[in-house]
């Protein structure tokens, strides 16, 4: 099996990785990196559960091979949290019970964080069209969406804050 030797940019850390291949980013940070919150889903790129941030855009990690990922940067669901603090998408997603398994809810929260990295008041509609990608089979998808708009309006008057502040 030939391997290639890489350099990944995860979370803000790097890494080089002798890899085959072949190997998808998937794996690579499942079974290389240990950053088993990425999960195996269809293993097709349709139900959105191993969903990564690269360059601040969603990026089905099932179907990416780790090799065309290099020096970009890589934001898995371990990377979300400012140290110790949460994200807000997680403290919102954690107060309303918007996670049941689990198993979904790293691909939905980084697709969530793409979104609001991008557009900072989505409605409720543009919220649904971002996260079609991301199945869940344990939630109606209301909790979802409505702890994405909670984070929305927190990360919202956290910013008019630091502008107000800095006026």
């Amino acid at each position: 099996m030939d391997k290639q030797l890489i350099t990944l940019r995860v979370n803000g850390e790097v890494h080089e990785l002798a890899i085959p291949v072949h190997k998808t980013l998937l794996e690579v940070l499942r079974e290389d990196l240990h950053l088993t919150g990425t999960k195996h889903g269809c293993e097709l790129g349709e139900c959105g559960t191993c969903t990564v941030l690269v360059d601040g855009q969603p990026v089905l990690s099932c179907l990416a091979l780790a090799i065309e990922w290099q020096n970009r940067d890589i934001v898995t669901v371990e990377g979300l949290a400012d140290g110790p603090r949460p994200h807000p998408l997680q403290q919102a997603f954690a107060e309303l019970g918007a996670a049941q398994c689990g198993y979904c809810i790293p691909g939905t929260l980084l697709t969530a964080k793409a979104l609001l990295d991008h557009n900072p008041r989505p409605t409720r509609q543009e919220i649904k069209e971002a996260l079609s990608g991301n199945l869940c089979r344990c939630t109606g998808y209301i909790k979802i969406i409505e702890a994405v708009e909670l984070a929305a309006q927190r990360m919202a008057a956290q910013t008019e804050a630091v502008q107000s502040a800095a006026r």
